[in-house]
């Protein structure tokens, strides 16, 4: 590139710009220590677009829908593995899981199982969801398992759609798991896994954006997950994302938060029920 075609540097003026229409989208708060990431994020788009500045790639933004989307892509952070927090998977395994299995052989719930996963980058996530809930409710039962994947970013949104990754990824899983779900690459897919497509038939993969007021979803889940997401919002934004999502949570059901999260369950009607893990709080007398 020429001197001349150079892209100008973010200015502070830009910057607040784009913060506030990042925070207006997605609820994302990015403090003013984020410029320089904000830039290096998407000064690839504005030499794709042709933009010479920020304001001119800002005026893009506005006024086209898709930049937007485009812009939240690259602005996401997407960090991800299988059974990331292993003691919460631990719980659910231990505890809670072969509990609804009994109630559900017993006759007193439904044998249906929905979860979510309302961060789910690049799907280690929900495919981990996958493989625990049909190993725990076996549709050759009478069971059924339904995921919601669902994440702010399109692109990873098709990555995890693909359900493959480098074979790496598998130490992460038991091998009990892995080699029910998982199917090693041959020839051209050598060095890498595929999702078996019986776990991939479980999962609905939704574009959703948690600021937004409606999220367009029926029904409610016993198991949702918003893990590592909620450090990205301020305090009011977190609070309004926590109430809209606790509307899709069954009575019964459990909210999972990252490790480095936390709420004041008492707030939310909520109480812890294992590591950041909650519930709401049952009725007295009950």
């Amino acid at each position: 590139m020429h001197a001349a075609d150079a892209i100008r540097p973010l200015s502070d003026r830009e910057f607040r710009m784009l913060q506030q229409l990042i925070y207006r989208e997605a609820g994302i708060h990015l403090s003013d220590a984020k410029k320089a990431l904000v830039s290096g994020r998407l000064t690839r788009r504005l030499r794709a677009l042709g933009c010479r500045d920020f304001t001119a790639y800002y005026q893009r933004v506005e006024s086209n829908q898709n930049e937007r989307t485009s812009m939240l892509d690259c602005i996401s952070t997407n960090e991800t593995r299988f059974f990331r927090e292993p003691k919460q998977f631990e719980f659910l395994e231990g505890t809670v899981l072969p509990h609804w299995r009994a109630l559900g052989e017993a006759g007193q719930i439904p044998k249906r199982i929905r979860a979510w996963s309302a961060a789910c980058s690049t799907g280690e996530e929900p495919y981990t969801l996958a493989m625990v809930l049909a190993a725990h409710f076996p549709a050759a039962e009478g069971w059924s398992v339904e995921i919601l994947a669902s994440d702010l970013s399109t692109r990873v949104l098709d990555a995890a759609r693909e359900g493959v990754w480098p074979i790496e990824r598998s130490n992460d899983i038991p091998e009990r798991l892995r080699k029910a779900y998982m199917l090693r690459g041959v020839r051209a897919e050598e060095g890498r896994m595929r999702a078996h497509p019986s776990l991939k038939s479980l999962i609905d993969f939704r574009r959703i954006n948690l600021n937004d007021r409606d999220y367009g979803i029926r029904g409610t889940f016993e198991l949702i997950f918003c893990r590592n997401v909620l450090i990205y919002f301020n305090r009011e934004s977190k609070e309004a994302v926590i109430q809209r999502l606790l509307r899709y949570l069954s009575g019964s059901g459990l909210f999972f938060l990252g490790h480095a999260e936390s709420l004041t369950p008492s707030f939310y009607g909520m109480e812890h029920a294992g590591p950041t893990i909650y519930r709401r709080i049952a009725p007295a007398g009950q």
